[in-house]
């Protein structure tokens, strides 16, 4: 009786799923199944996550390290925001990389930003504890946290999925890899 009761009761939605709007962008780069997710708020801030399809979260692999060093003259752990108009913060563009994620089998992947607008913060918990991005990529392992220009917030979304038409684009993998094999 008391599972029935259970059963009957709807799930209560996950704080990402309540207030945050999935977008993904699909094979970022043109690399296969490399994609990325993004979490919209009403606020217009973006939250940059893995997408559950990413080769990092789906073959059990071990992540050896993260680096937001960029380039030698740049890295993403220098940005510095301060002040009402976020004074100092970098501006990225849809193509930008936050982060490098090496894998133990050697395997290295390039984070790529997906929105155009300034750095807030990045996630440096994901450094010194790497398997969190791994455990959970949409809360506490997110990658960085963007804010769009007033001006192209609604714009941001453009070429970006929508939870449907990701799910769509994974099926189509899927059943392309079973066809071919």
């Amino acid at each position: 009786m008391a599972t029935e009761q259970l059963a009957a009761e709807p799930a209560v939605p996950s704080l990402v799923d309540r207030y945050f709007t999935r977008w993904y962008k699909a094979d970022v780069k043109g690399k296969p199944c490399e994609d990325h997710c993004v979490l919209q708020h009403s606020n217009r801030v973006c939250v940059i996550t893995l997408a559950e399809s990413h080769p990092v979260l789906q073959s059990g692999k071990t992540i050896e390290s993260i680096s937001y060093q960029i380039s030698t003259n740049c890295s993403r752990l220098q940005n510095k925001v301060s002040g009402k108009f976020k004074r100092g913060a970098q501006f990225l563009t849809e193509l930008a990389p936050l982060c490098k994620i090496y894998c133990s089998d050697g395997e290295e992947y390039t984070i790529s930003s997906c929105v155009r607008g300034r750095l807030m913060e990045v996630n440096e918990n994901i450094l010194h504890k790497p398997s969190i991005l791994q455990e959970k990529p949409s809360t506490e392992g997110y990658i960085a946290v963007v804010l769009p220009k007033f001006e192209e917030s609604k714009s941001i979304t453009e070429g970006l999925l929508t939870q449907k038409q990701y799910e769509e684009v994974v099926v189509k993998r899927i059943n392309a890899a079973t066809a071919t094999s």
